[in-house]
Order: C-alpha cells, then structure tokens, then sequence
C-alpha cells in the first residue's frame, strides 16, 4: 500500500483539472500541459511555478499509475473512515491512531484486509524513487530521419556534487539511527496489528547526519545544470516523447533516480513531408512526360535521385511508391511517396502554341462530356 496521509487532504483531479472519471489519456495530456506552462526550466527563480510544477508532478505520480490512483480513489471513497485523517477528533469512536505521514501504509494495509504481523517498513519509509523530470528538444527533419546522440544541457536537482548523495560533510559518514535501527520507522504493536510511523530521531531516513555537507545541507541534493547525453532512434516523429531511464532526478535514501522525458519538436523540411514511417515528396511534371510518359528524375532524403517511370496519360496529382526509400528504422524502412503535379505553363512560343492548336484541333472528345446534367 502507498497511501500517504496527503491523499485524505488533496485533490489530485481538481489539481490536473479532470474529472474522476477520467481516462489515462485524458490525464496524461491535462498533466503535460501543467508541466509545461510551469516548469522552472520557464520559469527560472519562480517559486510559486516551481511549488506548482511539484503540485502537478505529484498529482500525476499518483493518477497516471493505474495501481495507484486505485487505491487512492478507494481512500477518498473511505474519507475520514479510513482511520479518521484529516477530520478532527481523529478515528471513530474518539479514537486518534498516533502514527505519522509516512505510516498510513500500515494502518490502511490493515483495513483493507491488508494487516501484517511483526516488523518491517512501511511502505512509504525508506528509499524513494526520484521525480521524472521533462525537457525540449528541438530537431532538424533529417536528424529526427536518421536519429543522432546529442547532449542535453539541464538546470535540475542532481545527486550533490561535494557529498556524492550522502548528505554528510566530506570526511564523514552518515550514522545509522540508535532509535530504529536503520529502518526509518517505529513499530506500536497492537495485538493482531502492527502500526508503524517514521522514526521522530531521524525522521523516516534510517541514518542521522551529524554534520550536514555545506552544499546541500544534508539533503544529497543539490540544484546545478548538468549535461545529459541523449540517444535519439531514427524515425522520431513531432511531438514524440523519449523516456531515457534513470536520468531523472535523484533518488532519496538510496532510491533510483527517475526518469528524464524528452519531448521532441521537429522542424518541417522544405522539400519532404512525412506520412508514419514514409517520406512525401510532390515533383513538377511537363504536360507532355505527363501524357507521353517517360522516366523522371526523384530526390531522396540521403542525396542519390532515383528513377521513376511514368505511365502515358499519367494524371496530375497521382501517388506513386518508391519502395525503401522512406524512414529507415532498426524494425522497418519506409518508402517514398511520390506526387505528380503537372505544370501547364503560362507563357507559350510561337511554335509552342502552334502545336498546341494543333493538338486541340485533333482532339476529338471533350473532357466535359456527361456533365449536361
């Protein structure tokens, strides 16, 4: 069980902006929107953003995980029955379980038929994984076509730099809390069930720092920019989102590191488009090449024309296929598009009109025909 005494207190939907009934896809695209609009990468020294981007971080840990926001919908369908949070007079019957933040993983676990039996942490005690964090990337048509390895050049919260996590001053170690004995929590056995809260000595972290580093305070932790490389795979599409594992923010208390999101922007090409995994491209073609065919030269996204032949009577804006010369991935190769435009020009010669009067004076059916009615 996950549960933390905040769920009882905050409305994780109205923070996202959605109704609780909500599909994942809806949440994913409301939470984006919040990140983006609030991330302190925007919003350098805005504190208010930087509280509201963690707000919606949070909200987000919670509702974008199917198991999660299951448990914390059945903690707002309890309210102040589930052990008598956030309501005063505590529990029913006058009675206040005395257990922390961190602890409603137990007293919860037990009420939904989740009890346990002797020692152990709770839950929410001990190491913690670190935040996903979010970044932009900006690229060129034909990088996001063959994939690059680029650096990302972040301002977050990384692993402190003088004290390599620790949160303890150079020369010194942490020393594991007396008090829990490096469990971060206490236990209150109650018959049947044990309840158990964060340590008070050292607040839930197992370890007491006697002397705090100088650059974090104690926490492991510190802002500073800091380069990431990142392994782009060709084909990305705009808009698409890269999951780089364990590159987010730090971990607490030994926890992973979360993950860093790279969201994508490609920049158009002047020439190609894109349609999935193929390439697009519209060639200029003569009246004649049009109506005698013949072959004509195409360009590829990777330099070399290739030839394309064209059928008599070809019509402007038919689609042909030029097979592999599309996106190239590790699981498929695209192909090349090819549409025909054909050019009537808008300034003839004497010789040039000549043989199109011609060419009328000989054409014996009307293009028109059937369209009396």
């Amino acid at each position: 069980m996950t549960a933390q005494r905040e769920w009882f207190e905050k409305d994780y939907y109205k923070i996202l902006g959605v109704s609780d009934a909500a599909t994942p896809k809806e949440i994913t695209k409301a939470y984006r929107k919040l990140a983006r609009d609030s991330h302190p990468d925007t919003h350098p020294g805005d504190a208010p953003a930087e509280e509201r981007f963690k707000e919606v971080s949070t909200a987000y840990d919670v509702l974008g995980d199917e198991a999660k926001r299951k448990e914390y919908d059945e903690v707002r369908r309890l309210g102040p029955a589930a052990g008598g949070f956030g309501a005063p007079g505590g529990a029913p019957g006058g009675f206040n379980f005395n257990v922390g933040a961190d602890g409603l993983g137990d007293l919860l676990g037990g009420l939904f038929g989740r009890g346990r039996r002797g020692g152990g942490p709770s839950a929410a005690a001990g190491p913690q994984r670190g935040a996903d964090i979010e970044a932009g990337l900006t690229l060129s048509f034909l990088d996001a076509a063959r994939g690059l390895t680029t650096t990302l050049h972040l301002t977050t919260d990384a692993q402190c730099s003088t004290c390599n996590g620790s949160g303890a001053k150079p020369g010194t170690q942490p020393r594991v809390c007396s008090q829990c004995g490096g469990r971060g929590v206490v236990d209150d056995n109650q018959g049947y069930f044990s309840f158990s809260s964060p340590c008070r000595v050292c607040g839930g972290a197992g370890v007491v720092i006697e002397q705090p580093c100088g650059t974090c305070r104690g926490s492991g932790i510190e802002r500073r920019p800091r380069d990431v490389q990142a392994r782009i795979p060709a084909g990305v599409a705009d808009g698409q989102r890269i999951r780089l594992r364990g590159r987010g923010g730090p971990g607490r208390s030994g926890g992973p590191a979360g993950d860093l999101i790279v969201e994508c922007h490609v920049t158009p090409h002047p020439l190609f488009g894109r349609d999935g995994q193929h390439l697009t491209v519209r060639v200029p073609v003569t009246f004649a090449e049009a109506a005698l065919g013949g072959e004509i030269d195409v360009p590829t996204l990777d330099g070399p024309r290739v030839t394309l032949r064209l059928r008599p009577g070809t019509p402007s804006g038919s689609r042909h296929r030029v097979k592999g010369k599309g996106i190239q991935t590790a699981k498929h190769a695209g192909d090349l598009i090819v549409t025909v435009d054909v050019q009537v020009p808008s300034e003839l010669n004497d010789q040039q009109r000549a043989a199109l009067e011609a060419f009328a004076a000989a054409s014996t059916v009307s293009p028109r025909n059937g369209m009396e009615g």
